[in-house]
Order: C-alpha cells, then sequence, then structure tokens
C-alpha cells in the first residue's frame, strides 16, 4: 500500500520522508505500532485494526500539503478494505480534477455525499447548503 501512496510522486522523482500511515489505538498514543503502512511495516494488516491514512508531501520553503484520515480495516468475502472513520470534507478548489482519474473522482463525490448522508440531518438549512455545495 506504502508503495502504491507513493506512486505518482516517483514518477516526478518526488517522495516524502515519513510512513504513509500507523497505528492508533493501542496504546492511545499518536504514532503507534504495531502496524503501520510504510516501508518497514512487517506486521499483517487485518480486519479490526485502525490506521491513519496520512500520504503527503511537503517541498522545502515552499509549501506542503497532507490529507490525514483515520482508517478501519475491514473484511468482505474475505477481502480486505478500508472504511473511513474520519468524515471530514476535502478541500476541492486544491484539487486539479485534470488529473484525477474516473476511480478518483468518483471517489471524492461518494466520501462528500457520504459526509452529507452521515451530518446533514445536523445541520441547519444554510449549513446544509454549504456542505452540499461540496458534493
Amino acid at each position: 500500500m506504502d508503495i502504491r501512496a507513493r506512486k505518482f510522486l516517483k514518477k516526478d522523482g518526488l517522495d516524502y520522508a515519513h510512513g504513509t500511515g500507523h497505528g492508533v489505538g493501542f496504546f492511545l498514543n499518536v504514532h503507534e505500532g504495531p502496524q503501520s503502512i510504510s516501508k518497514n511495516n512487517s506486521i499483517k494488516i487485518e480486519k479490526g485494526m485502525i490506521l491513519s491514512n496520512e500520504p503527503g508531501y511537503y517541498k522545502k520553503n515552499y509549501f506542503g500539503i497532507r490529507i490525514e484520515n483515520l482508517i478501519y480495516v475491514n473484511k468482505l468475502k474475505n477481502k480486505l478494505y478500508f472504511e473511513n472513520l474520519t468524515l471530514a470534507p476535502i478541500e476541492k478548489d486544491l484539487i486539479n480534477y485534470q488529473l484525477l482519474n474516473k476511480v478518483e473522482k468518483d471517489y471524492l463525490f461518494k466520501y462528500h455525499l457520504n459526509i452529507y448522508a452521515q451530518y446533514s440531518g445536523l445541520l441547519n438549512k444554510k449549513e446544509r447548503k454549504w456542505l452540499a455545495s461540496l458534493i
């Protein structure tokens, strides 16, 4: 997974110095194991684990970009998959949609739709309208 997260940066000769994710909830520390998503992980990812998903890139003295979500490892028909635990909108104005493929665009749409479905009933009309604009 770590290799796939770095794939597009590597194409341009870039990388990030930190791991792609780490365990959460073992001893209630910030960066925990035993599991991680990194070049050095030797622990098998299993159902029930919680990890951070935080690829990012920093250009020294210029900028940085990073999305950090928590994910839950679940299993369906013997296949592991991640469920987002963090439901915070991603700032779409910072995304160049011309660089995304259909799968990536669909992911963003479904991610924001899920946020709307989870929270719209708790919001007033103005807040719901704003949240809907992110979809």
